[in-house]
């Protein structure tokens, strides 16, 4: 047997003693007809070049395994418009099944080395997933253990920290309800609109309440006994309109301005009850009929006490 040349595309140029292959020879012959050199089928089966330059020859000795190299002339096969299912028996045959010891060269290669993947591109892939994987774990990790930290703010927030903080001021009272004015004591006052038409002028007694329209764009309350009526906005209670005993006019009756006083953070406030006044006590008339009342006499002073006697013995 003639030394071949490692180099693929000398193979045709080369005299070969080789029986000639009869499917090799089909194949080469259906390429021909297409015009295809061995590289065009090369790069469009991605089958080794001297995979195919062998398969020509009928170089079984330099193919891999019988099942490879069926499996190779079935794709040339189609890639030629042959059929590949004949093509792969034919060949079959004319192996006679043998099964050749292929050497350390002869294995399965289904693309060309210089089309495949780099293996250190593929080392690097390979890392960078496992980096990946190993950074998603991490910020998984820190994202359950920021968690926690709102649940612990959140327990911290008991009632017994609650009762713990100093005590705040109530919330402001909100403008809601009827304006309400009840005397507390006879008083006269009058409810106007700012500018406007009178709505209620008269006398009150105690115990009596007059309620401000709702339709009231803009009452004011003018009376001179500010002392004598409490004015609930709702439930609440507000402020003092003016100081005792004063006249007072152009008093908003508006529940916002009512309830700007610090009064109105008081409600349901008990009803005030007016004591009358104290008479001042009258001297009681004295009975002439009974007797006058001694008058106290004085204590006399204790008299001293006598001196005593003296004994005179007379001689005799």
């Amino acid at each position: 047997m003639a030394k071949r040349d490692p180099e693929p595309e000398l193979v045709e140029e080369e005299a070969i003693d080789l029986p000639p292959s009869p499917v090799g020879e089909r194949l080469r012959a259906a390429r021909e007809a297409k015009g295809l050199s061995l590289d065009d089928l090369a790069a469009q089966t991605r089958i080794p070049l001297r995979h195919l330059a062998n398969i020509e020859t009928g170089d079984w000795e330099n193919l891999p395994a019988p099942t490879y190299t069926i499996g190779f002339a079935k794709s040339y096969a189609s890639a030629v418009d042959l059929d590949r299912t004949e093509i792969g028996n034919d060949l079959r045959e004319e192996m006679g099944g043998q099964r050749f010891a292929a050497a350390s060269s002869d294995v399965f290669e289904p693309a060309d080395p210089a089309r495949t993947m780099p293996k250190g591109l593929v080392i690097g892939a390979i890392a960078a997933v496992v980096l990946l994987i190993a950074l998603m774990s991490w910020l998984n990790q820190r994202s359950l253990e920021g968690t926690d930290e709102p649940v612990a703010a959140a327990e911290t927030n008991t009632p017994a920290a609650t009762a713990a903080a100093p005590a705040q001021a109530p919330a402001p009272a909100t403008a809601q309800g009827p304006v309400i004015l009840t005397a507390t004591a006879p008083v006269w006052f009058q409810v106007s609109e700012r500018g406007g038409a009178t709505l209620f002028s008269g006398l009150l007694q105690p115990g009596q309440t007059y309620t401000v329209p709702a339709t009231a764009a803009a009452p004011v309350l003018k009376t001179g006994k500010p002392e004598a009526l409490r004015i609930n906005v709702g439930t609440n209670v507000a402020g003092p309109v003016g100081p005792a005993a004063t006249t007072v006019s152009n008093v908003s009756l508006l529940a916002a301005d009512l309830l700007k006083t610090p009064a109105s953070a008081q409600t349901n406030p008990p009803p005030t009850t007016l004591a009358p006044p104290q008479q001042p006590a009258r001297p009681r008339a004295r009975d002439r009929s009974a007797p006058a009342a001694a008058a106290p006499q004085p204590v006399p002073e204790a008299a001293p006490p006598p001196a005593p006697a003296t004994t005179t013995n007379n001689a005799q």
